[in-house]
């Protein structure tokens, strides 16, 4: 896979940097394995706006992925690889050979023809699924369950993986892409590799239109506001936030503030937290 430039004929490709689809092989998605999907547009039930800047784009199919690969001992040719609008990465159509369709995530590397397989004794090969107690140690995985049975849960995002750091008992420590360590129970299921489409981070959409087409409306700085309207809002020219730090519309501390419980059951489980990321390197706009 590779990305792609424009020559500045307009404003709008004069940045636009985009993915080839150049491993794309099927442009219509398997009708069978996808849904109509009502979108929130930020709303709840009430239909009142409880998430801001949401709202339009183009329509879309919500494509059904396999994040269990309960499906054992039962092997499946890749029958294509599929772009899907709900992720960033692409979706790998599997016939299995009692004649069963299914998509998974695409793995890097991963080839149309090739087979894969799902079991607690199957092949260490790119794209089977089997317990963590059965991956060796610095093996890179993906899609990876935190409660057995219940699916995929973490590291599904492009060109993301984990590394398998340490087995112990009935727990195995895996390395996260936040360099967070955390222990997982051993009979959770990981699929070997990483997820394709890495290239995906060095795209850039170049305009507000596309922002548009993926359902983001337009965001206005609070500095720029009134008062009434933002607690950064108001002063003449270009004036500072006027606090000890950053807020939300509502005056809720933002941009670095931790909301994780301390007393989260979860927390034994982490033996290393993810490395705190400054605001810089984040890019984080003013709320």
């Amino acid at each position: 896979m590779a990305i792609r430039t424009f020559r500045p004929y307009t404003p709008g490709t004069r940045a636009r940097v985009v993915t080839d689809f150049s491993e794309v092989t099927g442009r219509k998605p398997e009708r069978s394995l996808v849904v109509s999907k009502h979108r929130l547009k930020g709303r709840n039930n009430r239909g009142v706006i409880t998430c801001r800047h949401r709202g339009g784009g183009h329509k879309r199919q919500y494509r059904l992925v396999d994040f269990r690969r309960n499906k054992h001992d039962v092997p499946a040719k890749i029958a294509a690889i599929h772009y899907d609008p709900h992720r960033n990465a692409r979706l790998a159509l599997l016939f299995y050979k009692d004649g069963e369709k299914r998509y998974i995530l695409a793995p890097a590397g991963i080839r149309v023809g090739q087979e894969v397989i799902s079991g607690s004794s199957v092949p260490f090969e790119t794209g089977n699924a089997m317990p963590l107690s059965s991956i060796p140690l610095g093996s890179s995985v993906h899609c990876v369950e935190l409660y057995p049975g219940r699916g995929g849960q973490m590291v599904r995002s492009a060109g993301a993986s984990a590394q398998v750091m340490a087995k112990e008992g009935e727990y195995v420590a895996l390395k996260l892409p936040s360099t967070e360590v955390r222990l997982v129970r051993c009979e959770c299921y990981a699929t070997l590799g990483e997820v394709g489409n890495s290239e995906i981070r060095n795209t850039s959409l170049g305009k507000a239109g596309r922002k548009r087409w993926l359902g983001r409306r337009p965001q206005v700085r609070g500095s720029v506001m009134n008062p009434c309207d933002h607690p950064h809002g108001g002063g003449e020219g270009k004036a500072p936030v006027g606090r000890a730090g950053p807020v939300t519309p509502w005056g809720k501390p933002a941009l670095g503030l931790k909301t994780r419980k301390r007393n989260k059951p979860s927390n034994r489980f982490v033996l290393r937290k993810r490395r705190r990321v400054s605001k810089r390197s984040r890019g984080g706009r003013d709320s």
